[in-house]
């Protein structure tokens, strides 16, 4: 990578544009990734770990507050509609996928329905990664019947509890939810047959780790079937600069061409994404899906 010297006369990554810059990294970060000697600038070379923390804490902060909202029966906090007043993120998208309690879906943040296209199979046991409030999970655990098992990961002690207590209230026994970080998933290597998601991989940090994670848990032949936002090339800098955006899923995701790359780089192969319909101005709902390699 070369070097450039700006007109004081430091010297700078060339990753370290302006424009590059806004994506690096955590707001309150910025001037440490792009001081001369930072360890690294985080644009391509992933961001420093205070940066990540920040994520990570703002992100749990929010999903926080939306299981407390959800148990209170608050269901305006866990609503996004676009500027027509259609919902693009949330319970509404499931339909008749819904096969869980109402409080489960009514607290889903989510952009799609994995569960639709992950193909699950009596026998299989499926990771969600990212949990919530376990819609997907217990919509797993129906599909996969009493000799199959339905793992629910997330950060959030407070999505731990509303999805547990879900899980009691569906009356589903063949569930576990598991606290732990989408880049230490705390499960041994090839015990999963499908990893799913709905819109949680975006808020990550550092996406390229959570997918190898995806991977690593996978059995050869496993199978990856996610939904999530995918960025439009031309996502505006400020956009990527604004937390808030970050938290709404928008600001952290990754144009189709960089998820397309990172599941493949994480050893997963056949991928497919496929839009499903537009989150926001410059960035759309999709489908990914993938397998480990038999």
């Amino acid at each position: 990578m070369a070097d450039l010297t700006d007109p004081a006369g430091s010297v700078t990554s060339e990753c370290c544009a302006a424009e590059a810059q806004a994506s690096c990294c955590a707001p309150s970060h910025k001037a440490d990734c792009c001081t001369p000697d930072a360890s690294t600038c985080g644009c391509s070379e992933g961001s420093p770990a205070g940066a990540e923390n920040d994520i990570r804490e703002i992100v749990r902060e929010k999903y926080a507050a939306a299981a407390s909202a959800s148990a209170c029966s608050d269901p305006t906090t866990t609503r996004n509609t676009d500027a027509s007043g259609v919902e693009v993120f949330g319970g509404a998208l499931y339909g008749e996928e819904a096969d869980a309690p109402e409080a489960a879906v009514a607290a889903s943040l989510g952009c799609g329905v994995p569960t639709a296209v992950a193909d699950l199979h009596e026998g299989e046991t499926v990771l969600d990664l990212g949990s919530g409030a376990g819609a997907d999970v217990l919509i797993s655990a129906r599909r996969v019947g009493p000799s199959g098992k339905a793992i629910g990961i997330d950060m959030t002690e407070e999505m731990l509890d509303l999805a547990r207590a879900n899980a009691a209230q569906a009356g589903v026994s063949n569930v576990e939810f598991i606290k732990g970080y989408l880049e230490e998933l705390p499960l041994p290597d090839a015990t999963v047959d499908v990893v799913i998601s709905n819109c949680v991989i975006n808020l990550a940090a550092d996406k390229n780790v959570v997918l190898r994670e995806a991977a690593r848990v996978l059995r050869p032949g496993g199978r990856l079937a996610i939904s999530d936002v995918i960025a439009d090339a031309d996502l505006d800098a400020a956009t990527r600069a604004d937390v808030a955006a970050w938290t709404g899923c928008i600001a952290g995701a990754l144009t189709e061409k960089q998820f397309r790359a990172a599941v493949t780089t994480a050893g997963l192969v056949d991928v497919e994404i496929h839009e499903t319909h537009r989150v926001h101005e410059h960035a759309a709902a999709a489908i990914i899906r993938a397998r480990r390699p038999d």
